[in-house]
């Protein structure tokens, strides 16, 4: 038990740290740029689970907005938190509780996990969304056809591969008894 409490320490650390990476590497699409971050979440999800993937999101958003530059382009601090597109920043956090409490509730039906993710992504879309519209005075399809619609393709296939990529490694870690067993940790839930 010690051992993997000491793993998922570490490993909340290291996906912090892994969203401090990947999160300012972004691909400029347009007026917002295509940003690893919520990829890292789902994969978080996989390997801490709801408590853990949503501890190390808030982590990262936490260094953000005390100045680090670790949003899209290089950026940081609550100027960028509280910007127009701060609010799909803000509703990531939706992205890791409900993907992960859909995660942990029916973790051996990939098509569940993966519809999950996806409500989890309409959550912050419309979080996001609604923040913009407030923040830029503009009419919701612009919003729409400016910070959801491009990157719907995108984040689909985010979640695709790490689905993928999150069961295959949280079996690995199981194996090594890193990770309790899924009738352990449903227990461990509740």
């Amino acid at each position: 038990m010690k051992k993997q409490k000491m793993y998922q320490l570490t490993t909340c650390a290291l996906m912090a740290a892994l969203m401090c990476i990947l999160g300012p590497m972004s691909i400029p699409i347009g007026p917002i740029p295509v940003s690893f971050t919520n990829f890292v979440i789902f994969l978080s999800v996989y390997l801490l689970g709801v408590k853990g993937a949503t501890i190390s999101y808030l982590v990262y958003l936490l260094l953000g907005a005390v100045g680090l530059p670790v949003f899209s382009g290089y950026q940081g601090g609550l100027a960028k938190l509280a910007g127009p597109t701060g609010g799909y920043l803000v509703g990531f956090i939706l992205t890791a509780l409900i993907s992960g409490m859909v995660l942990e509730r029916f973790h051996a039906h990939a098509v569940a996990t993966i519809l999950g993710m996806m409500v989890s992504m309409v959550a912050a879309y419309l979080f996001g969304t609604v923040w913009f519209v407030w923040q830029m005075q503009c009419e919701v399809w612009y919003a729409l056809t400016t910070c959801v619609f491009p990157f719907l393709l995108v984040d689909i296939a985010k979640i695709l591969v790490a689905t993928a990529l999150g069961k295959t490694i949280r079996h690995a870690l199981t194996k090594a008894d890193l990770l309790p067993s899924a009738s352990l940790q449903a227990s461990h839930v509740r």
